[in-house]
């Protein structure tokens, strides 16, 4: 059966402004196919190495594809996204991701300093990080959007409440995303998508990756949503978890400290039983690792615990 014909956005901005033109229209019903670039906009390939990290301009980083004006979609309304599938290696021979630790940025960028940079190779089905570490693959697009009603430009590094670089791992097949509309035709854009990653994104990078994604738009009027919700099929959940998991965790009364803690006692068992170097089990952490706030009610201290699926391990 050939697949009908989907009209394909190529186009791509950096950073969301309610005055850039439409580079598409689309209507309540309608499915579009993006062609979206890696994060670094193509900076890096399958073939850099660390030494490119310090030459990396963030002003090209996340490149969305957009912005499409979605008829009807007025201030007030809510933009549904329906996730409707991922076509890896949009734009290479080859399906192929990188992941980086780039100097000043990361949960724990004071302890990793020095840039890094990591190629993993994946199909549909798994990603293989190193010879012994194989993910599962799990799609999404990290940034994901509807223009804000302030003039812009705004930078896509942070999420909005319309959107923006949110890195929800679960925004994969199947999935369906709820935008709050802030200008007529919402102005949606999306781009940076991932092969896989863990809960937390915390070196800074997940398995970053060029594919294209079929979307498919509706509104639902007047709902007034303060901030972006979402649906996850459970088909979507990773199945990973046969062989069980291994928990950090940090204890304090910050959220964010609490987080770095977690993350370092996870570091310090991937080295003592996997043997791992520090730069690539932070990695790991970025792309595997789910953080969790597992309490938050007991004053004056919360506890995060950070999981990691030992059935990667072959």
């Amino acid at each position: 059966m050939t697949r009908p014909h989907i009209h394909t956005i190529h186009h791509s901005h950096f950073g969301w402004d309610n005055s850039l033109t439409p580079t598409h229209h689309a209507a309540p019903g309608d499915t579009l196919e993006f062609t979206i670039q890696d994060a670094s906009g193509g900076q890096l390939t399958e073939h850099s190495t660390s030494a490119d990290v310090p030459n990396f301009d963030f002003s090209l980083t996340n490149p969305v594809n957009g912005p499409v004006y979605i008829e009807g979609a007025e201030p007030g309304d809510v933009l549904s996204v329906e996730i409707l599938d991922f076509q890896e290696s949009a734009c290479s021979s080859a399906a192929w991701g990188w992941t980086g630790i780039i100097p000043g940025f990361g949960l724990l960028a004071d302890e990793f300093t020095d840039p890094w940079l990591h190629i993993s190779r994946y199909d549909r089905q798994s990603v293989r990080f190193t010879p012994e570490i194989t993910l599962p693959t799990r799609p999404f697009t990290g940034t994901i959007g509807v223009a804000p009603a302030g003039a812009g430009p705004h930078s896509v590094v942070p999420p909005r409440r319309v959107g923006g670089n949110l890195d929800i791992r679960d925004l994969t097949r199947g999935a369906k995303l709820y935008l709050p509309v802030e200008v007529p035709g919402a102005l949606f854009s999306v781009g940076d998508t991932h092969a896989c990653q863990g809960d937390g994104e915390v070196c800074g990078t997940a398995v970053e990756t060029a594919m294209n994604v079929q979307l498919k738009f509706n509104l639902v009027k007047a709902a007034n949503y303060s901030a972006p919700r979402f649906e996850v099929p459970a088909s979507a959940m990773p199945a990973v978890d046969a062989k069980g998991y291994y928990a950090t965790t940090g204890v304090g009364p910050d959220l964010y400290a609490a987080a770095q803690d977690a993350i370092r006692a996870m570091i310090d068992h991937l080295g003592r039983e996997y043997r791992l170097d520090p730069q690539l089990a932070y990695a790991l952490c970025s792309v595997a690792v789910d953080l969790k706030i597992s309490e938050i009610v007991d004053a004056p201290n919360w506890l995060v615990s950070a999981y990691l699926p030992k059935g990667i391990f072959g």
